[in-house]
Order: C-alpha cells, then structure tokens, then sequence
C-alpha cells in the first residue's frame, strides 16, 4: 500500500501518471484495488472501476464494452479489471481518462499466466488429450470469445497479444507490479522513475487586437491551444482550418472555445463529429466560455446533443452521417474527430461556407495521417485558403509522461507505415510476397508496426481491438507485399462458411453468427441456407502504401492471395462501403457484385457493396445464384430503399454483376419503348419495361451511351427521382432537354436490345 501512495505522489509531483498492476485471483486484486486507493487517498467520486461486475462501493462503474464512456472525460484514477474480460480498446479508453497526477490500476492474473498457453499445430485432439498440463495456462476469457467466429472454438484462439502488452508491462517506466495472491503481497517491480524537478509552467499569452474575446484566449492552457483559437478566427471571412493533434492536446477545447466566439459573432455554428460523445468536450467549453461572459439565452436540449444560443448566433450538434445535415445552411461547420469520418462525408462540409476539421493524430477514433492522405487533397482542390495547426503540447499531464509511450507502443496507437522514400519505387514486379503469421509479427516489431500502421492508414476506423484480433483470431490471416524489407501493401483475411446444419438453420431463421460477414448476409438477408456450406476468405482490408498506389501493387497481392488460397477455399470474397473506384478496383480483380446494402454503413458512410470470386464448382454455384437473384431485384431495390445511391456506385456495381437479366417484354411493351423516341408514347405510362431494359443495359453495356446519359437512366428510370430534380442535378437546359435526352437513350437501347418487330416499330415512329 505504500508503493501506491508513492506512485500518487510522484505522479502528483511531474503531473505525469503512474500505472499499479495487482496480479492475483479475483477478490485478492479486487481488495487489493480498494486498500490501493484508500493508501492513496483517492475519492472514490474521483474513480471510475471498469469490469463486468461492479466491485469498488461508492464509485462510477462502466462495463469493457461501454468504457467508451470515457472519452471526453478525466479521471484521478481509473480501475480496469481485466481478468474475466479483457478488451485491449476499453485499455485504451482508461488510460486515455487518467489525468495528469493520476492512477490507472490494473487487475490481472498473474502475468507469467495471463497470456495462456500457445496453441499446438494440431488443435483440438491435443486438447482432448489434456496434455497441457495445468489448465490455468489455456486461460480464455469473454473477448478471446468473441474472436472464436465459428467453426473455430475459443480454445483455438491464442494469447499472443496479452503476451506481448505483458513485455510491454514489464518492460516500460512508471508501472508497478504486485503480486498479491497469498499473505504477503511481493512487489515485482515498483514502476518509480524519480523525475527530476520541473519548471513551473509559464501561462501562455493573451494575444492582442483578436477578433474572438480575450476571455476565450485567458481559458487556454498552452500556447498551442491559444494557437488554434487564433486560427478559428480564420472561419469569420469564410475559409478552411485543419487542427492536428495527440490526444489529450486539448483540440477539441480549442474548437469549443472557437465555437463559442464564433456564436457570439452572430455565427450559426455547427458541430459534429462520428458520435455525438465524440463532441461532448467541444460544447462543454463553448457551453463555460458563455456562461461565463453572460452571454447563454438559451440551452434548448439539457441532454445531449446540445443546442447552446446567444443573442446573435447558436452552436448546435448533428450527426455527420445525416443526409441533410446542411439543409439548414449553417454559417460554419467545424467536424471533430474528422479522421474518423470518410472521405465522401467529409467532402460535404466543402459546401459550408467555413468548415473547421479537428483530428486526433494517435488515437482510437482514427488516424490524422489517415486524414491526410485521404482528404488533404480533396481539401486542396476546393480552392479553399487552409489554415493549419498541431497541437504538441500536452494538457492532461506533463510532456514526456512515461504511460502515455507505453499505451503508444503497447495499442500500437502511433504505429504507421513506411516513410515514402523506402517504398517510392516500389512495383508489382519488385515486391515479394509473404504470409505474416503472429509468430512473425511478434518477432519483428518493425514489422508488425508497418503492417499494422499501413492497416490503420487505410481505414477509417482501425482499434486496439483489431490489433489483438490481427495476433490471435483463429480465422484471421495477414498476407503483404514487402519491398526492400519494407510493407508495401498488405491485407487482412478472414476465413467464413463451412458452418454446420444446426447452425445455418439458426442463422436462417434469424440467429446471427459471429465473424461470419457474407454468409450471414446471403443467408439472413437473401434467404440462401445452404450460403454458409461452402468455405471462403473475405478481404477484410487491403491497403497499398500511398507513395506506391495506382502501380497494380493491389491487384497483384490480390492475385497472390488468390494462388495461395485457391484450392483450399471454394470462394474469395469482399464487403466494403462502395465507391465508384472501389466497385471499379474490385471488378478489375475479377470479383462480381452479388449485393448492394440497404442501410449506409456507421463507419463508412456509404451503402455496402458484397462481391464474391469463386474458386470451386461449389463457389460458382454460389455466385452465379446470388448474382442472378441481384439483376432481377435491383431494378425494385433502387426505386425504394437505395433511391440515393450515387449513380456512379449503381453504374460500377451493375456493370460488375456477373449475369445476364432477362429482357422478357410482351408485344405491347416493347411497342411502348419504341413510340418514346419519336414522342408517339411516354415513359411515365408504364415504366416497368424501361427499368428492364435499363438494368439489361447497365450489366450488359452493349450500347453506346456516354456516363451522363447511364445516369440518367439510374437517376429517372431506376431511381424514379422527379423529372425536374433529374434535369437540374444532371445539367440539362431544361425538363424538356432532359425527356429528349430520354428518349434518345431509349431509342439506341431498342436497337440494340430490341427483337426486329422493336425495331420495326421504331422506324415507324422515325419515319
């Protein structure tokens, strides 16, 4: 118990934070945990214990899955119990919470234990066989199960990443470690650094002649924060700013106090972010700086989301993912946590009239180099003045703090790819191909941090979670490309299908199955039982490194999963947020459409896009059921639920459908398609024949029809959008123009289409 009341008082002294492992049995840590804070004379109003059950009387309890509750907040001490349901994203989210002279307190098994045994090649008979020994060494617990996805069991998932945060534990400043199973508790190391002094920090300076009041420049903790409310002044003659920063940096305080200077210009202001959490900090601040001059009329929404008004302006909440989010023409819009968001939704905000994007640079809720790749150049083609700021200086707790470079290391959270010039002359033809298995991974950092941080780069949303996923989940699998000892390009596959009877029964009449994406889809969504016999790899994601994309890197990892996997799998597959390029990208690999979402998808934004590639007779069979069963309904689908689907994504993916839609129209249908040319009938009469025969065009594209003329026949024969909207969202001169363009397409799908009794028929009307 001294050790932790020294811990606090030298993280109260550096204003860093100091970590306390207590490994033992259950109650031994959990007591342990109390007498720990007691020593330490921590509040309990001051803890937050996370775990499945509560076990600290008189303070906050969150359970792993909600420890997202975190963000946003600070803590003095923050006690995870991580023995019964360890999930490395809540380790991330409670050591994020801890402030500056403040505890985080794990409760583990005993270490040497923890990670359990590794698993033998030959699975389940060796288990069977019991010649493991010591059953404490094959520990699994609740999240080991969620990463068993069938037909795997939870004892086939491995320990690997809890065996590499141990020798992080170990291995780093600033964490204790106590062993307090039995009558004496042995400290295994005592985690004490002996800081040197350090200065007192120096206020920042109020700078002089601002646009925003003083007082939003006096509530600024460091230079850098006055830094960035200097730079949302920016947002007043309209504009761009981008913010950068490590967490903990006070960003989203700055856009807080921005917001409210901002209001009180007589701005409306609009904030929003993934989550409405995502944002609490930024109205939290906006909501003081006003109360604090006086100047808060009204709080319309005592819960969240908040909506704060001034005398002159507002700062309001929406969520970045609602279609309309700018129907209301705010007169700025400032996204926080913008690397968390695609790049479709963020190009949106452009048509603000000033937009502010804040980003975490190493953090859970994306990556700021992510954001860069992906939107920098979208924001530079707006023909907006950028105006940039990172943030470097922590707020929570001192420069250097040592728990903040192990959760780095530790979560991987600043891991990222190759600098540029090592992989600048890569090409398909330099690369090598290789299978980076846990052990490979965990034997070669380097490694595992260019995989890894290549992944993240990637993806809008990459966690804690799925690096553990990447080192132990019995279906998943990492393949790359290495150029020059460096990763290249590299994807994640995940093996689905080959489900039992009882199981795909129980999935059929609506049970769903874990890990299992395109099965579960074919078979719940598209009524498809025998869906989940067959075995595939899914492409969970596949990255290629930004100084060496568009040189086929991709196609050829691909082509190189393809090889390995081929005879073993009936099917390769994927499911993605679709994009026209995306769509394009995967139908140049061979892989077919067999079905678009119908609900946009939380991370991405976009409607879903499911293509398959078989391998097998069985995966054929498959595919061409599903893609058959996609050409008949997708003429239905896109005049309902995904009637505002990007034409282009409707184009690419009915172009990547392999099968051909029946074109089975009566006599008197066709005599209607051919009068529309020559204006002797009209389309709103029946549009059903116009939608087969549009949808036979855009999988077959036999006809010559430009881009603009395909989407129109999305936009009004498919989409059934309103004549007048189609013609001012396609830049036509008029309705009029739009009808003929119409009909001329209609003319050229008859002729190539058409029986000969069609064609007749139009050059009757020609004539």
């Amino acid at each position: 118990m001294e050790l932790a009341a020294d811990l606090l008082a030298e993280a109260r002294f550096a204003d860093e934070r100091r970590v306390l492992v207590l490994a033992a049995a259950p109650d031994a840590t959990r007591s342990a945990a109390a007498d720990a804070l007691d020593a330490a004379e921590i509040a309990r109003s001051e803890t937050t214990s996370v775990g499945p059950e509560p076990f600290l009387a008189g303070c906050e309890h969150l359970e792993p899955v909600h420890a997202s509750d975190l963000l946003g907040r600070t803590r003095e001490a923050v006690v995870l119990d991580c023995r019964d349901d360890f999930r490395p994203n809540a380790l991330g989210r409670c050591v994020g919470a801890v402030d500056g002279g403040g505890l985080l307190v794990l409760l583990t098994p005993p270490l040497d234990e923890w990670p359990g045994r590794r698993r033998p090649e030959g699975g389940a008979a060796e288990r069977a066989s019991g010649e493991h020994g010591d059953p404490r060494a094959d520990r699994r617990d609740a999240f080991d199960a969620s990463l068993a996805v069938p037909p795997f069991e939870v004892s086939d998932v491995t320990g690997n990443f809890r065996r590499r945060l141990v020798e992080t534990i170990r291995a780093h400043p600033g964490i204790a470690i106590v062993d307090v199973d039995g009558d004496e508790a042995t400290v295994e190391k005592e985690g004490l650094t002996d800081p040197a002094p350090r200065l007192p920090a120096t206020p920042p300076a109020v700078p002089a002649d601002t646009a925003f009041p003083a007082a939003a420049y006096e509530a600024c903790l460091t230079d850098d924060q006055v830094d960035a409310v200097a730079a949302f002044e920016s947002l007043l003659d309209g504009g761009a700013v981008v913010v950068e920063a490590d967490r903990g940096r006070g960003k989203s305080s700055a856009a807080g106090l921005a917001a409210a200077s901002l209001a009180l210009a007589g701005r409306d202001v609009l904030v929003t972010a993934p989550q409405y959490r995502s944002a609490r900090e930024v109205f939290a601040r906006a909501e003081e700086l006003l109360t604090g001059l006086d100047a808060l009329e009204g709080l319309d929404h005592p819960d969240a989301p908040q909506h704060l008004r001034t005398s002159e302006g507002r700062v309001r909440y929406a969520d970045a993912t609602s279609s309309d989010i700018l129907d209301d023409d705010p007169d700025v819009v400032i996204v926080d946590e913008a690397a968390a968001l695609p790049v479709r939704v963020l190009e949106r905000f452009l048509d603000a009239p000033a937009v502010a994007f804040t980003t975490t640079v190493h953090g859970y809720e994306g990556a700021g180099r992510g954001f860069s790749v992906r939107f920098r150049d979208r924001l530079a083609e707006s023909g907006r003045e950028v105006t940039e700021r990172a943030m470097t200086a922590p707020i929570r707790y001192a420069a250097g703090d040592p728990v903040e470079s192990w959760a780095f290391r530790a979560l991987l959270l600043d891991a990222r790819p190759a600098v540029d010039p090592l992989v600048a002359d890569a090409t398909p033809e330099s690369a090598t191909y290789e299978r980076l298995d846990a052990d490979a991974l965990l034997a070669d950092e380097h490694l595992l941090r260019e995989a890894f941080g290549l992944l993240v780069l990637a993806h809008y949303r990459t966690e804690p979670n799925d690096l553990a996923r990447l080192l132990d989940a019995p279906n998943v699998k990492a393949r790359a490309l290495i150029h020059d000892g460096h990763v290249v390009s590299v994807a994640l596959l995940a093996r689905e299908g080959d489900l039992p009877a009882d199981l795909r029964a129980d999935m059929y009449g609506g049970g769903r199955v874990k890990g299992n994406m395109l099965p579960d889809v074919l078979t719940t969504q598209l009524r498809d039982e025998d869906a989940g016999v067959p075995v595939g790899q899914r492409v969970l994601r596949i990255a290629t490194h930004p100084a060496a994309r568009s040189r086929g890197l991709g196609s050829r990892l691909l082509a190189e999963v393809e090889s390995e996997f081929a005879d073993a799998v009936d099917w390769l597959g994927v499911g993605y947020g679709a994009t026209p390029e995306l769509v394009d990208f995967w139908a140049a690999n061979g892989y077919a459409t067999v079905h678009l979402s119908t609900t946009r998808n939380d991370a991405s934004g976009e409607y879903s896009a499911v293509m398959l590639r078989p391998t097998s007779d069985a995966g054929r069979d498959l595919a061409d059921r599903h893609a058959a069963w996609f050409v008949d309904r997708i003429a239905a689908v896109l005049s309902d639920p995904l009637d505002d689907l990007d034409p282009d994504v409707a184009r690419a993916a009915l172009a990547a459908a392999d099968a051909t839609p029946d074109l089975d129209l009566s006599e008197f249908e066709w005599r209607l398609l051919a009068g529309v040319p020559g204006g002797a009938a009209t389309f709103d009469t029946a549009p059903g024949p116009f939608r087969a025969l549009a949808v036979r065009h855009l999988v077959a594209t036999a006809a010559d029809l430009t881009p603009d003329v395909e989407r129109l026949l999305v936009r009004k024969v498919l989409q059934a959008r309103p004549w007048d909207d189609v013609a001012d969202e396609l830049g036509f001169v008029s309705t009029a123009e739009c009808m003929r363009a119409l009909g001329r397409a209609v003319e050229k799908l008859v002729r190539v289409y058409g029986d000969d009794t069609a064609r007749e028929e139009l050059d009757r009307h020609g004539d």
